[in-house]
């Protein structure tokens, strides 16, 4: 489904990302790990065309992204939840949701996927008039994950869901991304919350100073004693 080969990303004179591979498989979820600082957004943000890479090629179902501009890379299959929600405060939950649907032309397709969005996330249909910005952290995270559901994607990148929220509503994000998963939309997610991350993970992989350092199953890594000294508390 999406295929990273030899990507480099630099930020002038500093190269981030330094010559990295991985995959991600149709209908797998996928989980990028790493300390902050370690490259991960910045690869999200090649990915979906809001960085261009310095050397690589990133492909979507045989389709060569690097050189596409970003909205045609959602018209393509491809959309991310954004790190911070970056919900637009001042619209209402329903012209969020709208605006996320803003490639498609099928009045009925976007009609019937809004209902499946509301069917997910019942608190956003009951606040569909409220404005964006008065919303609880965990209600804009599912708002913004709602608002890229909204492009009908088949690859959904997350970035960092369960920051900043109670340990409750982490779980129920993290059984909702299973759920999107169950439904047949690959996930590429990064998340410091690493024992979360690579309990649902298909594959993992570790991000360090740029380098994919270590690579496995999501069960693979959580017995890798590095992995469980460096991310999981011992």
């Amino acid at each position: 489904m999406l295929t990273i080969k030899g990507l480099k990303v630099s930020y002038g004179m500093i190269e981030a990302i330094k010559g990295i591979s991985f995959e991600v498989g149709d209908g797998e979820i996928v989980t990028l790990i790493g300390a902050n600082g370690a490259g991960k957004t910045t690869t999200m943000h090649a990915i979906s065309g809001l960085l261009h890479p310095r050397a690589g090629s990133i492909n979507l179902n045989g389709t060569e992204l690097t050189k596409i501009a970003p909205h045609k890379i959602v018209s393509l299959g491809l959309a991310q939840v954004p790190e911070g929600r970056r919900v637009f405060a001042q619209q209402t939950v329903e012209e969020n949701l709208a605006l996320g649907a803003f490639i498609r032309r099928d009045k009925e397709g976007i009609a019937a996927q809004l209902e499946e969005v509301f069917a997910l996330f019942p608190r956003l249909q009951e606040r569909r008039k409220q404005l964006a910005g008065t919303l609880s952290g965990g209600e804009q995270q599912m708002l913004a994950m709602g608002r890229a559901l909204m492009a009908r994607p088949r690859v959904l990148l997350l970035d960092e869901p369960s920051m900043g929220l109670s340990p409750l509503l982490v779980s129920e994000i993290f059984h909702i991304i299973e759920e999107i998963n169950r439904k047949g939309t690959t996930i590429l997610l990064v998340e410091q919350n690493a024992k979360r991350a690579l309990a649902i993970a298909d594959h993992a992989y570790v991000l360090e100073t740029g380098y994919i350092t270590l690579s496995g199953t999501g069960e693979e890594l959580v017995r890798d004693e590095r992995v469980r000294k460096a991310y999981l508390g011992g």
